[in-house]
Formats: C-alpha cells, sequence, structure tokens
C-alpha cells in the first residue's frame, strides 16, 4: 500500500492534497507534517513511497530538505510544491534530484498524473534493487578453502578503489565471478560492468567492438557505433581472456588506460572515458610477453593487483558446498525440489580429476540430477559420472 508524506506548513492546503489523494484511490495512506524538521524527523522513521513538499517553510525550507533526503534515503520521489514567486527555485529543485514540481493552487490531473508517475518510479527503483539482488546471488562465490577465503578478502579491499585488477587460472574455474564481485561492492555498482570475451571476437574487429567507429571506417560500417569502453562510462569494463587480445588492440587499450582516452575506428576525435578495468586471462602472460605476443608495459598497467584463481582440484574442500549449491541452482531452474547426495557419492565426486573445472563439476551434478534417484548414490556418480 502506497504511502505518502505531505509537507506543508499551510494546514489549508494540507487538507486540500489530502483529501484529493484519499479519493483517488482507497489504497493510498497519507501523512502530514506542518514544517521541514517535522518532516524530516518523519521520513527518518518511515519508509515513504512518496514525499510532497512545499518550497517555503519555516525551520527548514524545500530545497534543504530535498538536498537532506536525498543523503539518506535518494529512492523516494519527491514533488515540489511552488507558489508563483518560486518557479526558479523550483526548476532548481529538479537539478538537485526532485522527481517534479506542481504550482500552487494544484490542477487535478496535473497531480494526480505526478503522484501516478512517481510511485511508478519508486515500484521500479524497489524491483531494479530485487533484480539486483537476484544477479548478485547468480554470481555468489561458494567455497570456505583457504584459497577462496583469500580471494574473498582481497575483494573486500580492492573493491572500494579504482585499482586495476588482473585475475588468472584455468578455464572454467570462475574468474568472472571475481569481476562480478569487484564491480558489484565497487562505488561503481550503479553504473554498467560491461563483459567483452576478447577470445570470441576476430582480430580484426576487436578494435571496433572495444573503442566503436564512425561511418565508412570499414565496409560494413553503415553508421557511427560506440564501443564497450563508451559503454562502460562511469562503470566497470571486463576483459576476458585478454591475452587472446591482438597486439594493435593492446596498444589502444593501453593508451586507453594511460590518458583514459579512446578513439573510434575511423575516427581522429579523442573522447573522454572513466572506467575501471578488470582483466582476465587462462594464459601465462609473462610467457606471452617473452614470446612477443603480449605488452610488458599493458601487462604491468592491468596487473596492479594480482587475483589467482585456483583450479577445483586445488580446493576439494569446496565440492560439497559447491555440489550443493549447485544442486539447489538447477532443482530452481526445473521446478523440483532440490535432489541430495549421500556422503560416499559426495565423497566419490571429491576424487575425481576435475580437469573442467567448477564449470565441469556443475554439468556433472545436473546430470546425475537428472538420471540419478531421489538421493544421489556412489553407485549413481560410478554409472553416470565417469569420466
Amino acid at each position: 500500500m502506497p504511502r505518502i508524506l505531505i509537507i506543508e506548513d499551510e494546514a489549508s492546503i494540507r487538507r486540500v492534497l489530502t483529501k484529493i489523494l484519499s479519493e483517488e484511490s482507497d489504497t493510498y495512506t497519507v501523512d502530514e507534517a506542518e514544517d521541514g524538521i517535522t518532516g524530516f524527523e518523519k521520513i527518518k522513521a518511515t519508509d515513504y513511497d512518496l514525499v510532497l513538499c512545499d518550497i517555503k517553510m519555516p525551520k527548514m525550507d524545500g530545497v534543504e530538505l530535498l538536498e537532506a533526503v536525498k543523503k539518506i534515503k535518494p529512492e523516494i520521489p519527491m514533488v515540489m510544491i511552488s507558489g508563483h514567486g518560486d518557479m526558479e527555485t523550483a526548476i532548481q529543485t529538479m537539478r538537485l534530484g526532485a522527481f517534479d514540481y506542481i504550482s500552487k493552487p494544484p490542477d487535478l490531473n496535473r497531480l494526480l498524473n505526478t503522484v501516478r508517475n512517481a510511485l511508478d518510479k519508486k515500484q521500479l527503483v524497489v524491483e531494479n534493487k530485487i533484480l539486483k539482488k537476484k544477479v548478485s546471488k547468480h554470481y555468489e562465490m561458494i567455497g570456505e578453502s583457504d584459497a577462496i577465503n583469500h580471494i574473498k578478502d582481497i575483494i573486500e579491499k580492492v573493491a572500494k578503489t579504482d585499482a586495476r585488477v588482473l585475475v588468472t587460472g584455468p578455464n572454467g574455474t570462475g574468474k568472472e565471478l571475481v569481476a562480478h564481485w569487484l564491480h558489484e561492492k565497487s562505488e561503481r555498482a550503479a553504473a554498467p560492468l560491461i563483459e567483452v570475451n576478447c577470445a570470441a571476437i576476430p582480430s580484426e574487429l576487436i578494435e571496433s567492438e572495444l573503442f566503436g567507429h564512425v561511418k565508412g571506417a570499414f565496409t560494413s560500417a553503415v553508421k557511427d557505433r560506440g564501443g564497450k569502453f563508451e559503454a562502460a562510462n562511469k562503470g566497470t569494463i571486463f576483459l576476458d581472456e585478454i591475452g587472446d587480445m591482438s597486439l594493435s588492440a593492446q596498444a589502444k587499450v593501453l593508451r586507453a588506460l594511460q590518458e583514459n582516452k579512446i578513439s573510434r575506428v575511423g575516427d581522429e576525435k579523442e573522447i573522454k572515458v572513466d572506467v575501471r578495468v578488470i582483466a582476465a586471462t587462462n594464459k601465462d602472460l609473462k610467457h606471452e610477453i617473452a614470446e612477443g605476443r603480449f605488452r610488458e608495459d599493458l601487462y604491468h598497467r592491468l596487473a596492479v593487483i594480482l587475483v589467482k584463481v585456483p583450479a577445483l582440484n586445488d580446493r576439494r574442500d569446496d565440492i560439497p558446498l559447491l555440489i550443493e549449491h549447485f544442486a539447489v541452482k538447477i532443482a530452481e531452474e526445473q521446478g523440483n525440489a532440490p535432489k541430495s547426495f549421500s556422503t560416499q557419492a559426495t565423497k566419490l565426486l571429491q576424487e575425481y580429476d576435475w580437469t573442467g573445472n567448477i564449470r565441469e563439476l556443475r554439468n556433472v551434478v545436473e546430470r546425475l540430477i537428472i538420471l540419478g534417484g531421489n538421493e544421489i548414490s556412489e553407485n549413481d556418480v560410478k554409472l553416470f559420472a565417469s569420466k
């Protein structure tokens, strides 16, 4: 049930607004405050879905209140109520984050439309927060081994900074999880995390993919197009399998890191970007440097913080937790109750040689859930998980 607070020092206007909103919907709960300080105390104590706030009030005016609320509860939409002489100030409040403003005396249709739109926005903010929590759960790092706890400690220390991170480890170990956790725990979490799989993009297209291009830069460039660095502005770019990037693209990435500027393919114009870079590779980059396939100066730019993700064979103590985690996730995806694994089945899986790492383990767990009994037994593992 939407809860609305009206902050207005004129009692007659408060009564009119309350009457209008109450008659509009019997689902609205409407509270009142006669000045800015009282209104601020109510906002601190209550989760409102919308605040209607007068601009000129005693004790604390509407502009001061707006600035104070945005610091503690920025998700609450605030609609400012302005007199004829307050229009310039009302426009200023929009720059400070107000959702909208309405003039005195309030036009009925405009008021109701503004209220509906503001409540819709608040609902969207709530849904986005729920979705973000689901995304965070999707990229949860499972494990309590020393190696995984060490990685978690590094993430906690590094996430709040803009330090570049190079994540290394074999395929299938979950290097992308480190990138997602670094981003979601950072000050850039509200901005996008843009992922680029450097190994999946042909070498002749990687520069266009990263930096964009202008119309006519090459045969298929029929219009201007921004690249991944522009899309990640104010956020994070994750360059997965950077060891597969061409040397010419490496040079441009190095320049972007040095100068915080990029140029689209076919254009000399420079575009400023504010991007945090996280890179990952399954290759030994020092060997690649020695072989002339990777730039040493780029390596040192990227490897401010090094995170090595261990192979699953090096963290076997985490396998029971991973099996339980995957069993629950797969059951949710299939709409079934999760199956349990017997102690002997789990021990047998702990002894396997997991050359495909966590990715392989998940596939085996899914196969066992589909083909095995109600409780996955040691015999099920021997029958369906043999390598």
